[in-house]
């Protein structure tokens, strides 16, 4: 049976999004882009935005599974506060549609994609590409966070899935 994976790295400015199909234990590149805001925009305005956003990413993949980027740290507490509420709606969005969450930390994503917890961006998203067998590698960076992000819920969850 195929699954839908929608994987999501939360932001305020850039929400990136990927779009992943399990099947018969093979990933296959589905889509993937970011949703965007900006700070002439009201924070509300923004929340709302992305809100938008993922209501019609729902509506168009039918995922049966989503994975977010789980905030473990962040040096600046204004921008943590502000993804945390990025990441607040995106959730919020998920459970009203009733779509099975995860939530990875970026070192979670770093070994199910490398094996290696400190591997940096650009071994990511090389990663990202040869897995998905593109012919580069997918941008903005949020974009290939997000499909990440995906990939590693498709090597932790398949069990929960069937």
């Amino acid at each position: 049976m195929s699954k839908i994976i929608l994987g999501i790295d939360p932001g305020t400015a850039t929400t990136g999004f990927g779009v992943i199909l399990e099947e018969k234990n093979q990933i296959k590149y589905i889509d993937c882009g970011y949703i965007a805001t900006t700070p002439k925009d009201s924070s509300a305005d923004r929340l709302l935005i992305i809100n938008n956003a993922m209501e019609e990413l729902i509506k168009k993949y039918k995922p049966q599974l989503a994975a977010v980027e789980n905030l473990f740290f962040a040096k600046n507490i204004t921008t943590a506060m502000a993804v945390a509420q990025a990441r607040g709606v995106i959730l919020a969005t998920l459970a009203k549609h009733k779509i099975i969450l995860r939530e990875y930390t970026p070192l979670q994503v770093k070994q199910a994609l490398t094996g290696y917890g400190r591997a940096d961006k650009n071994q990511i998203q090389k990663m990202v590409k040869n897995i998905l067998n593109l012919d580069k590698v997918p941008k903005p960076d949020d974009s290939a966070d997000a499909l990440a992000i995906a990939i590693c819920a498709a090597y932790n969850l398949k069990p929960m899935l069937k």
